[in-house]
């Protein structure tokens, strides 16, 4: 892994975390390539980071084992068709973390004969903590994967599918995850003021309970379910509220949200194969 030359087409925010994780976790900063249409943000990446950088897809193409392409959706046809004659010369890894772009999408623009991995990463790769879902196609071998696979462990933790159709549920579950606990804890804020909390303090309360149920889960073998009855007690206070939950539909509510997200993922996949 270590000795792998990664570039990444795309010098975003998902890139910049990334190629972070790999430096930390012991990869040279000297076998990291990075492009991008903004030079100011290239000589930024070089000066803080000590990578290399390419003013072209084409150059970096040719100096890289594994291309990790990091570019928005909308931006994917273009970007590959513009260096297509470098891509076809060259034998390496293909890892999108593009959302919505499928491999049947990839492999029209790339070639059938291409290695692909397709990644669904988390925004909290920003901050080492991500949770990512791949699939490989059948161009994969087992080096690859390992490869693919490190670079997501680089930022969190990095789990594949046997499908690629599970990717959509992946993208319900953990893609856009993130955003249902931060209204959960933007609803226990408003509630916080109500009864009589400051801003300040209900902040500091609702982060630090989210992060310590977080780890809970995280090191116990119990479910969460086995979890939730622990802390709740008989006639309490949690029972109540959990109560107050259920009969407001709780879990068909979020039920219903992730089959809307689920079923969301899929249609952008079509509308972005397409054009």
């Amino acid at each position: 892994m270590k000795t792998k030359k990664i570039g990444f087409i795309g010098g975003g925010n998902m890139a910049n975390s990334l190629i972070s994780g790999l430096i930390a976790s012991g990869h040279s900063a000297q076998q990291i390539w990075v492009s991008d249409p903004d030079q100011e943000k290239l000589s930024a990446l070089a000066t803080s980071m000590h990578i290399n950088t390419s003013a072209t897809n084409d150059a970096l193409i040719s100096e890289v084992d594994v291309v990790v392409l990091a570019v928005k959706p909308q931006a994917m046809a273009e970007v590959i068709q513009n260096s297509i004659a470098s891509f076809n010369k060259a034998n390496i890894l293909l890892v999108s973390i593009a959302a919505g772009i499928n491999q049947q999408s990839l492999s029209k623009w790339l070639g059938k004969n291409k290695s692909i991995v397709r990644c669904m990463p988390n925004t909290p790769a920003l901050v080492q903590t991500g949770a990512t879902g791949l699939h490989a196609n059948n161009n994969v071998n087992a080096e690859q994967r390992d490869l693919a696979e490190n670079i997501m462990r680089s930022v969190g933790i990095a789990v594949w599918v046997d499908s690629e159709a599970e990717l959509d549920a992946v993208t319900a579950v953990s893609g856009s995850g993130p955003a249902y606990f931060f209204l959960l804890m933007e609803a226990m804020e408003k509630s916080a003021l109500e009864l009589g909390l400051t801003k300040h303090t209900a902040q500091l309360l609702i982060e630090q309970t989210a992060l310590g149920a977080a780890r809970i889960a995280l090191e116990s073998t119990e479910s969460p379910g086995a979890l939730r009855k622990r802390v709740t007690s008989p006639g309490g206070t949690t029972e109540q509220a959990i109560k107050t939950f259920e009969q407001g539909g709780f879990t068909d509510l979020v039920k219903q949200a992730l089959q809307a997200a689920n079923d969301r993922s899929i249609a952008l996949s079509k509308e972005l194969g397409a054009k």
